[in-house]
């Protein structure tokens, strides 16, 4: 068994749970009722399940958009700052097991950059989890300007969560199948990152550092349909797509458990920006798959601990 760090692990405090319980309308009150149990343990399930699989320390943040779905600013702000500082509480009890995430109230760019500051200077997080949009703004747009400008200031990451589209996509009407996780969260997310990267994101703040789940949200797979398309069609950045995405974003397995798109993964972005998350409590089979997938074992080990250690200062 490998040891592991697992960067998209979830949990709840009181303050956010409001803002997650919408998400579970068509989950059964039962499956509800255990990820209630999951998300609000850090005892002994959670730390149970981590050495029953390996994970040697995980990197903790909220489950489902938390207050960026609130439409009160001010009320965001300081909800955000409480999730901080209780999961700070929690990660204090546990240090040589836990870390964190911080949530961020999207709606003041300033005040959330502040917050990301202050987390990453007083409460020792990694860096923040961002659920995709908030109220329809995403992260291009040049009001954030100063949160990555922050953001990259600090040498810190910004991990992407997928997050509901402002509005369904009329494609997929009529197949619920294919709205959320088996495909709707992918294009909704995989597309936010394109923005950021058309918008010159990276170009402004080439320090800045993304991070994806699900091996990029079928990214690297396009990398050369992305540069040989984009000149003709008004591509005015000095590097080209493939170049931002090789620079500035990394990866993690959560919820893609196949050889295939792991070797895509490393094949386009390099060995060194795929890590490992296990998803937990929404999806947690990776960790047996990294333990067993047929790579070399070096190749196994920078995966699942050692690029998330240098990236993340662990």
């Amino acid at each position: 068994m490998v040891k592991k760090i697992a960067l998209e692990e979830h949990f709840l405090d009181p303050g956010t749970v409001e803002y997650w319980r919408p998400t579970m309308a068509d989950v059964a009150p039962q499956k509800t009722a255990q990820l209630d149990g999951a998300l609000t343990d850090f005892g002994e399930q959670r730390l149970a399940m981590m050495d029953k699989t390996g994970i040697a320390r995980a990197v903790l943040a909220i489950a489902g958009p938390g207050v960026q779905l609130e439409r009160d600013t001010a009320i965001a702000v300081r909800r955000a700052r409480e999730s901080n500082d209780f999961l700070a509480g929690q990660v204090q009890k546990r240090p040589d097991r836990y870390s964190g995430f911080a949530h961020l109230a999207m709606q003041d760019p300033k005040a959330a950059a502040d917050e990301l500051e202050r987390c990453v200077r007083e409460l020792k997080f990694c860096g923040a989890m961002i659920d995709g949009h908030t109220n329809g703004k995403y992260l291009d747009d040049r009001s954030y300007d100063p949160f990555w400008e922050r953001a990259a200031a600090l040498d810190t990451v910004i991990y992407l969560h997928p997050a509901d589209p402002v509005a369904p996509l009329p494609v997929l009407a009529g197949y619920n199948v294919l709205a959320r996780p088996m495909w709707g969260w992918g294009v909704e997310t995989g597309s936010h990152a394109l923005r950021i990267i058309c918008g010159g994101v990276f170009h402004r703040y080439p320090k800045a550092k993304l991070v994806l789940g699900h091996l990029g949200e079928t990214l690297p797979f396009q990398l050369w349909r992305f540069d040989s398309r984009s000149a003709p069609y008004g591509w005015n950045l000095p590097k080209p797509p493939s170049q931002y995405l090789k620079e500035n974003v990394w990866v993690t397995t959560s919820g893609m458990y196949d050889l295939p798109p792991v070797r895509c993964s490393l094949d386009a972005l390099g060995r060194d920006r795929v890590m490992f998350s296990a998803d937990y409590p929404f999806d947690w089979p990776g960790c047996e798959f990294l333990d067993t997938v047929p790579i070399e074992e070096s190749l196994r080990a920078d995966i699942a601990y050692n690029n998330a250690a240098k990236l993340l200062g662990l």
